[in-house]
């Protein structure tokens, strides 16, 4: 076999490639059957080989799975990686209190997952799962190395199979807050979805996104702390120019001069601990009150926005706290101390 003769269809799809490109190169079945016996090759897939025979790299899956599927491309959490998402491999909230923790490199059991064209049927080789999309060809980018459905397709496809609200939170938060999309883009795409599963659900996630809300706990503190208890609308993400440099505030009251900081690690430990502390030190010389709320506060939402509202009257705010529900305690919490 030359080798030569596919050396761009190698370069170009590292290193994996198929019989039927092949024999586009003007080779035939006994070159390839040869080389295997040589061990020049591996077979990934029936009539799909490889250009050495230890263990393919996840990128060399991924352009196996595609090929043995032609026309293909990569899906769901696979598009997802090929698009570079760092959160696109999985990852778990920590105990519950840490914020979405990418696995920074996918098992060896992840299965590639591949779409195809609503009409075909097939049946995917071990390690690879399929879809089908009616609209393929408008939705694919064939054009990439490895071909992969558009990344916000991609992501609202993740994000609607998610096992729990808060995978879905943080994946669509973190793609928006990595630069990958935007809350806009997705919103627009979804517009599109009408069948979507969970699409109310991520119709109300985007919202969310878009005002600033960028990881799990920061969603929870509005919904439960922020919204549940009727405290006045905040700005989030508000960008500041410090002494030591730009900085984004996660919560802003910027009427009553209150700042919360949501922290969502349950400690900070070196750098972090000072930078903290230097804002806080500079907010307050700006004359702004700040408050840090971490995880074990927010467990306690309604001890968490009475105490906001307390802080909150205290600098001018004339509204009440509301009650969120039975037994609520946030009203009783914001009036003790009141004047």
């Amino acid at each position: 076999m030359d080798f030569s003769a596919v050396m761009h269809v190698l370069r170009s799809q590292d290193g994996v490639f198929s019989r039927a490109q092949a024999l586009e190169c003007g080779l035939d079945d006994n070159d390839l059957e040869r080389h295997l016996r040589r061990r020049r090759l591996a077979r990934v897939h029936p009539g799909v080989f490889v250009d050495h025979t230890g263990i393919p790299t996840w990128s060399q899956r991924a352009w196996a799975a595609v090929l043995f599927h032609w026309p293909a491309a990569l899906a769901g959490p696979s598009a997802l990686r090929a698009h570079g998402l760092r959160s696109a491999n999985g990852g778990e909230l920590s105990s519950g209190f840490e914020r979405w923790r990418p696995r920074l490199e996918p098992s060896a059991q992840d299965p590639i997952h591949v779409v195809v064209s609503a009409s075909r049927r097939l049946r995917p080789p071990p390690g690879v799962a399929i879809t089908r999309r009616t609209d393929f060809e408008s939705q694919v980018q064939m054009h990439l190395s490895p071909p992969r459905l558009r990344l916000e397709e991609a992501l609202l496809d993740v994000a609607s199979s998610s096992g729990r609200e808060a995978d879905a939170v943080a994946l669509l938060a973190d793609a928006c807050q990595e630069g990958a999309t935007t809350a806009a883009r997705l919103h627009e795409t979804l517009s599109g979805r009408a069948r979507l599963s969970r699409r109310r659900l991520l119709l109300s996630i985007l919202d969310d996104v878009a005002t600033g809300s960028m990881s799990v706990f920061e969603r929870r503190y509005l919904h439960e702390v922020e919204r549940a208890h009727g405290l006045p609308t905040a700005r989030r993400q508000v960008r500041r120019v410090m002494r030591h440099g730009v900085t984004f505030r996660d919560v802003e009251h910027s009427d009553f001069g209150v700042v919360v900081e949501l922290d969502g690690r349950l400690a900070h430990a070196g750098p972090r601990r000072w930078t903290d502390l230097e804002r806080d030190v500079e907010a307050a010389v700006r004359g702004e009150a700040t408050v840090r709320f971490g995880w074990l506060h927010i467990f306690e939402p309604c001890r968490a926005g009475g105490a906001v509202g307390r802080l909150l009257r205290s600098r001018g705010w004339t509204g009440s706290v509301t009650a969120c529900g039975p037994g609520c305690t946030a009203v009783e919490s914001s009036q003790r101390g009141a004047a």
